[in-house]
């Protein structure tokens, strides 16, 4: 796991440009702290930050091919290179390395683009041909590596975090707001677009090439959906998805480093390390496991029994308010593009912990999208009746009026939250119903809150753009099933992965995610919904696979998810940090979010007439973003 950063320029290179290289690497340390790498030749420069997991000794990157013209800088693993290289030697290329990386400049000789859709593994690659001046920018199939460009002035510049992309002279610091729409309704901003504009994502399995200061942006994955499901009950299906949960975990098993899991207690970790338990011996596991003081978030207990029933050697820490105050801190500099989602903190102290004892951890990421496992799921067939039945006025009105003479609790889903939540789906059609539950602000609330400088250029008719562009993708699909797609490409690669990556990046530590290897997506894509979702119980299929492995008490449990108490930290721990960064006069000098209705919702919160955790970290988060990214 690495760092990669770069630019290509066309007229001839300056003195000034390894500076600038340089500046731009230096950016991406905390993602590879064990070497450094830079080449440059013909207006081409490829910069590398190194985490060695595989190849300690001979892994050095950027790497290049036999005559040195083909160069390429990676961020990722490749879990087929075996493979991939047993091919390639046949077809007489030549190794230096026993890297996984090297496969690419191979593959890009013989296939060009096109090699793409062999590379199995997560990776962000940065590629140059000198033979015709040619930059292949990539990212892996779901997204889980990071990857950013853009071209300014005929100049495209990249890197694995936007921090890198800043520290060129010819990248500008304006906010696009468009993307503050998105992000104040979604809690992230879809790919391809940033916060800032002029840079963009790589798409989850896209392609960028750059040929003469001009770019074009293709696709070689799209996620897949088998029109027949290739086994004919659940109990074949619970066993094919066992049998290939096992397989992508034995991929992710190769390193030369010590190797842990991350424990949340749920379905999806567990069965990730039941999986790793039957490859090699449990005592030799070591998993991690964060804590809270607050009963209503803890998970530690149900970790500890699944850890204690498989006989692993666990770890666990408990996470108090203080340590919440320096994490969103930390949190903001880390995330390049600000993220909504509190749990980015445990997320991050629980990957300091796990980096104590371990440089590579496998995680559960993917089961909930992949198998229905959010609430949100279950809340998909009331929300539907309730949409039919109500008059408009009772779906507008009466039920939000009817929620907030609720109590409002700082406790986790509290019923006053999920009653606002729920009627606030309403207002929508079914998929952007989803997205409306998940995000923070309302649309039209959204837009309420920004200035009229802000909005005029965001406002739009269609409230969830990035919902109907990824549901053309699906549109022969059931309804279930492309919600599934959607939670894929939108909360799961721009909202989970992106927490997942830098917060475990933020301290050089690589996660791996079986859940999301191309052969269990493609399964799980083409089972029927209905047997996952099975009346009031979610992730019917993951639970029968577990049954038999680990007690039925980790297996009957509800989903808690990996949340903290956001709604009393507020009111005390965060408190002075949410009126510093939210404050009128700061709000103003900006120009993008109105102070008055901003001190609306924290006066409401604080008195305890309402909650608007969700809101207020969103708005938190921003401006702690634009203080450090801005200015």
């Amino acid at each position: 796991m690495c760092g990669i950063a770069g630019f290509v320029r066309q007229r001839g290179a300056e003195p000034i440009d390894r500076e600038i290289l340089d500046r731009m690497t230096a950016t991406l340390a905390h993602r590879g702290p064990d070497d450094t790498g830079a080449w440059s030749g013909e207006g081409a420069f490829l910069g590398h930050r190194r985490l060695s997991i595989i190849d300690l000794a001979g892994g050095h990157q950027p790497m290049a091919n036999e005559d040195g013209r083909v160069v390429v800088a990676v961020n990722g693993e490749i879990y087929n290179h075996h493979a991939l290289r047993d091919g390639l030697l046949a077809r007489g290329h030549r190794f230096a390395t026993r890297s996984d990386c090297e496969v690419l400049v191979h593959l890009w000789e013989d296939e060009g683009p096109a090699m793409l859709s062999r590379v199995e593994g997560m990776f962000a690659i940065a590629l140059w041909d000198a033979r015709d001046r040619t930059l292949l920018l990539a990212r892996d199939r779901m997204g889980k590596k990071p990857l950013f460009w853009g071209l300014f002035d005929g100049e495209a510049v990249f890197g694995s975090g936007v921090r890198a992309l800043l520290a060129h002279p010819e990248v500008p610091r304006r906010v696009d707001p468009d993307a503050l729409y998105r992000y104040l309704t979604m809690d992230f901003v879809p790919a391809p677009r940033t916060m800032l504009a002029g840079i963009r994502k790589v798409m989850p399995g896209g392609y960028v090439v750059v040929r003469d200061g001009r770019a074009s942006e293709g696709r070689y994955h799209d996620l897949r959906r088998a029109p027949e499901s290739p086994v004919s009950n659940e109990a074949d299906a619970a066993g094919r998805i066992w049998d290939t949960l096992v397989a992508a975990t034995r991929r992710r098993l190769e390193s030369e480093v010590p190797l842990g899991v991350f424990l949340s207690g749920g379905l999806d970790s567990t069965a990730v390390l039941a999986a790793m338990a039957q490859e090699q011996d449990p005592a030799r596991i070591r998993t991690f496991t964060i804590g809270f003081d607050d009963p209503s978030y803890d998970e530690s207990g149900p970790a500890r029994a699944v850890a204690r029933h498989l006989g692993t050697d666990h770890h666990e820490r408990i996470l108090d308010g203080a340590e919440a105050v320096r994490g969103v801190r930390r949190v903001a500099e880390l995330a390049d593009d600000p993220l909504a989602d509190a749990s980015l903190i445990p997320t991050h102290l629980l990957s300091r912990f796990a980096r104590e004892h371990v440089t590579v951890a496998l995680s559960g990421d993917g089961g909930d999208e992949l198998f229905y496992g959010y609430p949100t799921f279950l809340a998909d067939g009331p929300g539907r009746l309730a949409a039919a039945v109500l008059p408009r006025v009772a779906r507008e009105r009466l039920l939000p009026r009817a929620a907030s003479l609720l109590p409002a609790s700082e406790r986790n889903m509290s019923l006053r939250f999920q009653v606002e939540r729920f009627a606030r789906g309403l207002r929508h059609g079914r998929l952007h119903r989803h997205f409306a539950w998940l995000g923070s602000f309302a649309p039209h609330a959204a837009l309420a809150l920004m200035t009229p400088d802000a909005a005029v250029p965001a406002r739009r008719d269609d409230p969830y753009p990035d919902v109907d562009a990824w549901a053309a993708c699906c549109d022969d699909w059931p309804a279930l099933e492309t919600l599934s797609a959607l939670y894929a490409r939108l909360y799961l690669a721009d909202g989970v992965l992106v927490k997942v990556d830098r917060a475990s990046m933020g301290v050089a530590l690589e996660v791996r995610s079986p859940f999301l290897d191309t052969a269990m997506v493609d399964l799980a894509l083409s089972l029927p919904a209905r047997w996952s979702l099975r009346g009031r119980t979610t992730k019917a299929l993951v639970r029968r696979m577990l049954r038999g492995r680990v007690p039925d008490a980790i297996i009957d449990r509800p989903k808690k998810g990996f949340g903290i108490p956001v709604a009393r930290w507020l009111r005390t721990d965060l408190k002075p940090l949410m009126r510093e960064h939210l404050s009128a006069p700061r709000l103003a000098r900006e120009g993008l979010l109105r102070p008055e209705a901003v001190e609306a919702l924290v006066a409401a919160h604080l008195s305890g007439r309402a909650d608007h955790r969700k809101e207020l970290y969103n708005l938190l988060v921003l401006e702690l973003w634009m203080s450090r990214w801005i200015g």
